[in-house]
């Protein structure tokens, strides 16, 4: 199986970007005390930091995109979709096994310099020519999806009913499997199988 992921500017790209993922301690560090705040006032942890959650990259590790990329390419995976894709490491690793399958990487982003970043480290890793990452909310944004969708990535996705809306949806599509990333619902809380509808015992899901 050749190694996409060899590729001199994906490599060099990806070397870049998780090094400035580092930087995501002094954002959380700066967040702290408006994290704090929220708690006093009867808010939620997130509430305090979603300002600040702009600036952080909130990544998987190399060795956790590395796993995302042998699994895409285990299964063969031509049509890989990514829900919150943020500055685009995860992208970069998902991009990079779609063009090794002869297929194509969508992803989404609400956050307009995420967008700007991600779509801009896909060009600089060679990437752009079968990637694209959409503007706004990823119910709307994917709705003219082609099928059939074999690989979806849940990255940073919070909100349980959100979690198990796009489970349910995703097993409704006949999506081949869904991966959840760091920041996820855990896709066993109650309020997700609520949501899903039965969705896990029909869909490969993994986290």
């Amino acid at each position: 199986m050749h190694d996409a992921l060899l590729d001199p500017k994906v490599t060099a790209t990806l070397h870049r970007l998780h090094e400035a993922a580092k930087g995501d301690r002094w954002v959380f560090l700066r967040a702290a005390p408006a994290a704090l705040w929220s708690v006093l006032r009867g808010g939620s942890i997130l509430d305090g930091i979603t300002p600040y959650l702009k600036d952080a990259f909130i990544p998987i590790t190399p060795e956790q995109g590395k796993l995302l990329y042998l699994t895409a390419r285990a299964i063969d995976a031509r049509t890989i979709v990514e829900f919150g894709t943020s500055f685009g490491i995860s992208a970069l690793y998902l991009a990079s096994a779609a063009r090794a399958n002869g297929g194509r990487f969508i992803g989404s982003e609400r956050e307009p310099g995420k967008i700007a970043a991600a779509r801009r480290h896909l060009a600089e890793a060679g990437l752009d020519g079968v990637a694209e990452v959409r503007d706004g909310d990823a119910m709307q944004t994917f709705a003219d999806l082609p099928t059939p969708i074999d690989l979806v990535l849940l990255d940073g996705v919070q909100e349980p009913g959100n979690v198990g809306a796009i489970l349910r949806t995703a097993a409704a599509a006949g999506v081949g499997a869904v991966l959840l990333g760091p920041g996820c619902a855990d896709h066993w809380a109650p309020k997700v199988l609520r949501a899903a509808m039965g969705a896990h015992f029909v869909l490969p899901i993994a986290a």
